[in-house]
């Protein structure tokens, strides 16, 4: 699964949350929309959190990856700990002024402004 997935030329792997939250699913979101823009490439968290042996060594080889949380619980985060995947670039919504709540009706000026924030961390971590 390793080198189908995330061979080392490949795009940058994107994990997110997909919590029952409006910041949740901006993650999610943003992911879904950079991977159909051709940014990097959205992953399967739940097979990591899962213990799947070939979605843990996937994220443990790539060379470029982010990791979008929607709030400072952090699930995406602790997933990741939990498998020993080291955590690369990492953004957390809720830091972007966004306030959590349940309104699943997903403002676009907020998703406009996860992707943008997506695409300079993973920019800064490239430097």
């Amino acid at each position: 699964m390793s080198d189908e997935c995330c061979a080392a030329n490949e795009k940058i792997m994107i994990l997110s949350c997909s919590g029952g939250s409006n910041v949740g699913q901006l993650s999610n979101q943003a992911a879904v929309e950079l991977t159909r823009e051709g940014f990097g490439k959205m992953y399967c968290l739940a097979g990591i959190g899962g213990r799947l042996s070939g979605f843990i060594q996937s994220a443990r080889d790539v060379n470029t990856m982010i990791t979008i949380d929607g709030c400072s619980l952090g699930c995406a985060r602790a997933v990741l700990e939990e498998a020993n995947v080291p955590l690369r670039q990492y953004l957390i919504i809720t830091d972007l002024g966004i306030e959590k709540n349940k309104d699943f009706d997903l403002r676009q000026d907020q998703l406009r402004m996860v992707k943008e924030s997506v695409r300079a961390a993973c920019e800064n971590g490239r430097r």
